[in-house]
């Protein structure tokens, strides 16, 4: 596999090794947590400008939040998303995480790297409402295979929204995904 040209944020060390161990010659910036300081910040700006930035952060409470700490500071950066489901540690008291995913899911998720783009917001909270992403029993478990299918993560509904205007999610991708989410659901209470 051809070495990434971006610099790969990620949480930790164990992050850095399971990429080397998957991708062989890759460079990260390590967040060391969810305590992000303002030289790591420095760094990631920098490489930013010298090589571009993909943010690969693990599919939790944490790591949405230095996702989202670190959107607002490199607004261009690519974003790669891992699911939940590909992230589960194989102990029980472990915690999801990237250095818990086989190799073709870590390859899957940088192949669908999101750039971000500067643009009107096209969705609202009444869309997602309408959509049934918001406000609604079954609106996290939407938000979750939505996410999913448009491999854009999952998310509490107000980033979910920020996440689909961020990265230009195409109205018919959005409603199709919702309808495919739809249907599997009447099929599973049959």
């Amino acid at each position: 596999m051809k070495k990434i040209k971006e610099i790969i944020v990620v949480e930790g060390k164990s992050d850095t090794n399971r990429l080397k161990d998957c991708l062989g010659e890759v460079d990260t910036i390590e967040t060391r947590g969810s305590a992000l300081n303002e030289e790591t910040i420095q760094r990631i700006k920098k490489a930013q400008v010298d090589r571009g930035v993909i943010i690969f952060t693990d599919p939790d409470f944490n790591g949405n939040r230095l996702r989202t700490i670190i959107q607002k500071v490199v607004p261009n950066a690519k974003q790669a998303f891992l699911p939940r489901s590909k992230a589960v540690p194989k102990k029980s008291d472990g915690s999801l995480g990237i250095e818990h995913a086989r190799d073709e899911d870590i390859k899957k998720a940088l192949a669908d790297v999101y750039s971000t783009k500067e643009l009107e917001d096209e969705y609202t909270n009444a869309d997602m409402v309408d959509l049934g992403l918001s406000g609604d029993a079954a609106s996290s478990k939407r938000r979750e295979f939505v996410g999913l299918e448009l491999k854009i993560g999952y998310t509490n509904a107000k980033q979910f929204l920020n996440r689909l205007n961020m990265f230009n999610v195409a109205p018919g991708d959005l409603i199709a995904a919702v309808k495919k989410f739809d249907k599997g659901s009447s099929h599973d209470s049959k």
